[in-house]
């Protein structure tokens, strides 16, 4: 059977889910929105409640009027268009194995994941606290998180809350080397780039963190800091005109934003040497 007879849709929903396996950075951001995304420049609206103010009840007294919260409203782009277009010889599918075409397809979601784990990783907003440490080490990769877990505290992030703490390989070293991490026997978890907990937060590693000199710029961040809201689009298989075999080309359209930066830290790590005993 032709490439081309299958349902293009069935294309989609197939780089969906293995873009969702290989996600980090955009697995963790806040992305339960309503509404279609058409195209890039199409626009996502995040709306949002005041706070509710706390009253002291008395008995047999009627309560204040019914308080009129005030609603926010935030836009999010979706200003990233990134495609895809990748060809296999009908010679190379005669000689190869059963699931040339889905392996290729799981290589094109590979690389969209990176590029957009990147862009979120990107994200910048002067509002957003820092913490730094240019001389990360496993002894001291301990009060920097501290002094992370301090900051989204003062700003009245619940303890019960979500936070996930997103590091290089680098800095997980650090945490590996202090020896405070708790694993997990949840093998799906491992396999989508978390490594344990520890002070609050849930560890993940990936390789899409922004370095700038030595300083990898790290994320501490609930699960709504940053939205994100995506599209897969005009997935479709063909057969080159000139050419003997098939092909598949296809649209990834996303934007990102910083929604709540008071629920994140940007701790700017640099690895540090070991003291030897």
């Amino acid at each position: 059977m032709a490439i081309t007879n299958f349902i293009p849709t069935l294309w989609s929903e197939t780089l969906y889910t293995e873009l969702e396996k290989d996600y980090v950075g955009v697995r963790l951001c806040f992305r339960d929105f309503e509404g279609e995304i058409r195209g890039e420049g199409d626009r996502v609206k995040i709306c949002g409640v005041g706070p509710v103010t706390v009253f002291d009840y008395k008995k047999n007294q009627d309560m204040p009027a019914a308080e009129v919260l005030s609603d926010t409203e935030r836009t999010l782009v979706i200003d990233q268009a990134k495609g895809f277009n990748f060809f296999l010889d009908s010679i190379d599918l005669a000689q190869s194995k059963k699931g040339l075409m889905q392996a290729a397809m799981k290589e094109a979601s590979g690389a969209l994941s990176d590029v957009a784990d990147r862009f979120v990783y990107s994200l910048t907003d002067d509002s957003v606290e820092e913490v730094t440490n240019d001389n990360v080490t496993s002894t001291s990769i301990i009060s920097t998180l501290a002094d992370a877990r301090r900051i989204l505290m003062e700003h009245n992030v619940p303890n019960s809350a979500k936070i996930s703490l997103e590091v290089p390989p680098a800095i997980e070293q650090k945490l590996v080397l202090a020896k405070v991490l708790r694993s997990t026997d949840n093998v799906e978890a491992l396999g989508r780039g978390y490594i344990g907990s520890f002070m609050g937060f849930d560890v993940y590693v990936s390789n899409n963190i922004q370095k700038e000199g030595d300083a990898f710029r790290c994320i501490a961040r609930t699960g709504r800091a940053i939205a994100f809201a995506e599209q897969v689009s005009a997935v479709k298989a063909y057969e080159p005109e000139l050419r003997h075999g098939d092909a598949v080309k296809g649209l990834h359209l996303y934007g990102a934003k910083i929604v709540y930066p008071k629920e994140m830290v940007f701790l700017n790590l640099t690895p540090g040497e070991e003291s030897q005993i």
